[in-house]
Formats: C-alpha cells, structure tokens, sequence
C-alpha cells in the first residue's frame, strides 16, 4: 500500500484500530452490480463508528460532553471494485493528532485481502452552539492522555 494519508507526529502513539465485516448488499450496487461510489462515505462510516464504540468516542459519547464532531474533510480512493454478494472487511484507524481534530483512516479490502478502496475523513470539535473548538475538549484530552500513555493499545 503506498504512504498513509497522514503524516506522523514526532512521539505520537501507535494509531487505535477496529475492523468491521460487512457483505455487499443489493441496494448497494449499480445496474452493473458493482458498489456505486456514493455507498463508500457510507462504508467508512461503519468503520468510524466501530471504532467510535469501541474506544468511547462515539458519536453520542461527544454529545454527552457537549461537543459534536462534523466531518470537515474526507477523501475516497478507488482501486478495485465491490460486487454484489462480496464480503470485505473495513478497517477504521484513528491517527494521533495534537490538533484539536479526529483523523480517520480507512482501508477496505475484499475477501481475498486485496485493498480495493481507502480513504479518510477529518473532523473538527464544536460546541452545541457550533462555534469551533481550537483545543480538544475537556473529555477528549484526558483520553488523549490514557492514549498517549498505551492504555488504549
């Protein structure tokens, strides 16, 4: 796989990972039966959710500090395609960031392991009232700090 999409910090943590399993489904697929390229943003959200989940950065997890995290950026490559009835897996990475933003990561690949799509997304922290969040929230830096200590690998 060529250079990851994010550039990493000088003593950053290792990136927190969560893979999801996932099978194409009908409404997912074009006349030629092949994932139409709009379900992606949709795939990577499976994986940003697990990952979410699983670390306590959900999206509700925000909402109970008073903090939401839209996506400012995302960007999707296309390698190979998905096909109706195809298993893939999607594999959701957080990169460490000492900006007061998420850096998601994703990778897709099909049964046989081949990557056939990756991706990221970039989100920002706001207040309820949307005003823009230039250091992470309370809740978030003090996960940072059980993240930068290996608690969380």
């Amino acid at each position: 796989m060529k250079k990851g999409y994010f550039r990493a910090q000088d003593n950053a943590p290792e990136p927190l990972r969560c893979q999801v399993e996932r099978v194409v489904r009908f409404e997912e697929v074009d006349a030629l039966s092949i994932v139409w390229h709009g379900r992606y943003p949709s795939y990577c959200e499976d994986g940003r959710v697990m990952l979410g989940n699983k670390y306590g950065l959900g999206y509700m997890d925000f909402y109970h500090h008073k903090v939401i995290a839209p996506i400012k950026q995302m960007h999707v490559d296309y390698r190979l395609p998905l096909q109706f009835g195809d298993k893939f897996t999607i594999e959701a990475i957080l990169h460490w960031s000492d900006a007061a933003r998420l850096n998601h990561e994703f990778i897709l690949r099909n049964e046989a392991g081949e990557i056939t799509t990756t991706g990221y997304s970039v989100q920002l922290f706001m207040d309820l009232e949307q005003n823009v969040l230039l250091l992470p929230p309370p809740f978030y830096a003090e996960f940072r700090q059980r993240w930068q200590a290996g608690e969380l690998v």
